[in-house]
C-alpha cells in the first residue's frame, strides 16, 4: 500500500517512531531507498560552460590583486553552478584557471591529490616535477602525480594561463588529503629537461623498471605537438560516429591511465561533424584547443571556441557539432570508476 493511501493514524504513528529513533541517530532506509539506489544515475552537478574571452580579464585582474607567492597558487576555480562553495566542477573533480606572470614563481609543494595542467594562453612558463622542469607550451598536457613535489615559474615576458584539473573532491570524500611545502620556492634541477620522456615516453623503459597499473606514469608531460600529429595522421580514416577520432592518454609503461583517479582524452572532429548522442557515468570536463562548435548537453546548448571550458555531468547525453576542424581535450574520473566496477556508457 502506498504511504499516501495509509490511514492518517498509521502515518502519524510512523512519524512518531521516526522521531524517537532519531534521538539514537537512526533513520528508516525505506524512506530514502529510492534516492540512495535510483533507477538511473543521478548527480547534483549541472551542465555549464565558461567562455575564456569573457573571463580572461578577471583572471588578469587577479594577477593585479595578489602575487603568486602570496596566493601560493593564483587560481580562479570553475565552480559548477549547482555545487557552489564546494570547489568542484563535478562531484568528484576540481577545475581552475591558474595565472603566472613574468618573473613569478608558484612555490614548490606536494599533496596527495593528483593534478593535471592544460596550457591555454601564453608561453614562457615551466613546471618542475620532482626535480625535472618542462617548458609549458600551449596545448601541452602536464601531470603532477600524487605526492610529487612541483613548482611553476614564468621565465618569459607574457602572462601564462593553464587549466588545472584535480581529484580534490574525491580525495576529500575519503578524508585522505595531505599537503607539504617544499624546502625552497623552486626545486633544484636533478635531471635535464626531457629526461622523463627519453626514459619512459618512447616505447621503452629502463631495463629494471616495473610498474603496476595503479601507479602513476613517470612521463609527466604529453606535448601537444605529438598529440595533434597523431590526431591529424588518422584524420582521413573513418571516424567513430559518437566520438570522431578520440584517443585516451596512457602510461606508456602499463597502458593504464596516467593517473589512477583521473583519465584524460584528446579528440578531433572534422568540420561539419555532428556526433551521435552519448552518455556515461563519468562527469567530464572539456577544453577546446582548436576550432569551435556547439555542445548539446541534455537539453542545453553551449557554444565553444579555443580556450573555452564546458562540463558534461554524469549520465547527461552529449552531442557535439564542429563548425570547423576542432580539437578537444577532456578529463574525467573514469579510471577510478572502472577500478571500482562502476563505470557505464550508452551510445544512443
Amino acid at each position: 500500500m502506498h504511504a499516501q493511501t495509509l490511514p492518517q493514524a498509521v502515518r502519524d504513528e510512523r512519524q512518531q517512531f521516526y522521531q524517537r529513533i532519531s534521538a539514537s541517530n537512526l533513520t528508516p532506509l525505506w524512506e530514502v531507498l529510492g534516492a540512495l539506489v535510483p533507477p538511473t544515475p543521478r548527480t547534483d552537478a549541472v551542465a555549464a560552460g565558461w567562455r575564456y574571452a569573457e573571463i580572461r580579464e578577471q583572471i588578469m585582474e587577479a594577477g593585479r590583486l595578489i602575487t603568486a607567492e602570496e596566493a601560493e597558487r593564483r587560481v580562479l576555480i570553475l565552480e559548477n553552478p549547482a555545487l557552489r562553495g564546494q570547489s568542484a566542477i563535478t562531484s568528484s573533480l576540481y577545475a581552475g584557471l591558474q595565472l603566472i606572470l613574468p618573473g613569478e614563481v608558484a612555490p614548490a609543494h606536494r599533496h596527495s591529490q593528483s593534478a593535471l595542467r592544460l596550457v591555454l594562453d601564453g608561453e614562457g612558463a615551466y613546471t618542475a616535477v620532482d626535480g625535472e622542469r618542462t617548458t609549458m607550451r600551449r596545448g601541452d598536457f602536464i601531470i603532477t602525480p600524487s605526492w610529487t613535489f612541483h613548482d611553476h615559474g614564468n621565465l618569459g615576458n607574457e602572462p601564462v594561463v593553464w587549466l588545472d584539473g584535480l581529484d580534490i573532491p574525491t580525495v576529500r570524500f575519503y578524508g585522505a588529503g595531505f599537503a607539504e611545502p617544499g624546502r625552497a620556492a623552486s626545486q633544484q634541477a636533478v635531471r635535464p629537461e626531457g629526461d622523463a620522456l627519453a626514459r619512459f615516453g618512447n616505447n621503452m623503459v629502463p631495463v629494471d623498471f616495473y610498474q603496476t597499473p595503479d601507479q602513476p606514469t613517470k612521463v609527466f608531460v604529453y606535448p601537444f605537438a605529438k598529440t595533434r600529429a597523431s590526431l591529424l595522421a588518422v584524420a582521413e580514416t573513418p571516424a567513430d560516429p559518437h566520438f570522431g577520432h578520440k584517443f585516451r592518454f596512457v602510461n606508456p609503461a602499463t597502458g593504464a591511465s596516467p593517473m589512477p583517479t583521473i583519465g584524460a582524452f584528446a579528440q578531433r572532429l572534422a568540420k561539419g561533424c555532428v556526433t551521435r548522442p552519448y552518455r556515461s557515468t563519468d562527469g567530464t570536463v572539456y577544453a577546446c584547443l582548436e576550432g569551435g562548435g556547439t555542445a548539446q548537453i541534455g537539453d542545453q546548448t553551449f557554444e565553444f571556441a579555443p580556450n573555452d571550458v564546458f562540463v558534461v555531468p554524469s549520465w547527461h547525453a552529449l552531442e557535439l557539432r564542429a563548425k570547423e576542424d576542432t580539437i578537444l581535450f577532456s578529463y574525467s574520473d573514469r579510471p577510478c570508476q572502472q577500478a571500482l566496477g562502476l563505470w557505464r556508457e550508452e551510445k544512443i
